[in-house]
C-alpha cells in the first residue's frame, strides 16, 4: 500500500513539475537533477533491497539511514541556495533605489526656487517678474 502511494506522490510532483514549467524558469541542471530525483525515487520505491546493497557499499548500515543523510545534505544546499539569491536579490533592489533616489534627487541650489512663499528661503529665490498676476 505505502509503494503506491509513494508512486502516486512521485507522479504527482511530475505533473506539477511539468504543469509549472513555464512558470518555474529553472535552470537545466536544476530540471535535470529533477528528473535523477524521480527516478531515483521510483527505483528505491520499487527495489529498497539494493538501496540497503549500496548503502552498506558507502559504510552506512540501512537504505533508510542513506536516504535520511542524503536528504539532510539536499535541504542544507537548498537552504544555502535560497539564502544566497534572496541575498542577490536584496542587493538588486538596494541597486535599483539607488539609482531611482539619484534620478530624481534635486539639486541644493534648485531647492531655493522651490521654496514656498514666505519660506525661510523666501531671500534667496529670485525676484518675480513684473506682469500679470498668475491664477
Amino acid at each position: 500500500m505505502i509503494k503506491v502511494l509513494l508512486l502516486l506522490a512521485g507522479a504527482a510532483l511530475v505533473l506539477f513539475f511539468l504543469a509549472n514549467r513555464r512558470k518555474a524558469r529553472a535552470k537545466a541542471g536544476v530540471k535535470i537533477g529533477f528528473v535523477l530525483f524521480v527516478v531515483f525515487m521510483v527505483y528505491a520505491v520499487v527495489r529498497p533491497d539494493d538501496l540497503t546493497v549500496v548503502a552498506n557499499a558507502l559504510g552506512v548500515q540501512r537504505g533508510t539511514d542513506l536516504v535520511l543523510y542524503a536528504l539532510v545534505m539536499g535541504f542544507a544546499f537548498v537552504t544555502v541556495s535560497t539564502y544566497v539569491r534572496f541575498r542577490e536579490q536584496e542587493l538588486r533592489y538596494a541597486r535599483l533605489a539607488r539609482a531611482v533616489a539619484l534620478q530624481n534627487a534635486v539639486r541644493p541650489d534648485d531647492t531655493a526656487y522651490l521654496a514656498e512663499p514666505g519660506g525661510p528661503d523666501e531671500a534667496a529665490a529670485p525676484p518675480a517678474e513684473p506682469g500679470p498676476p498668475r491664477r
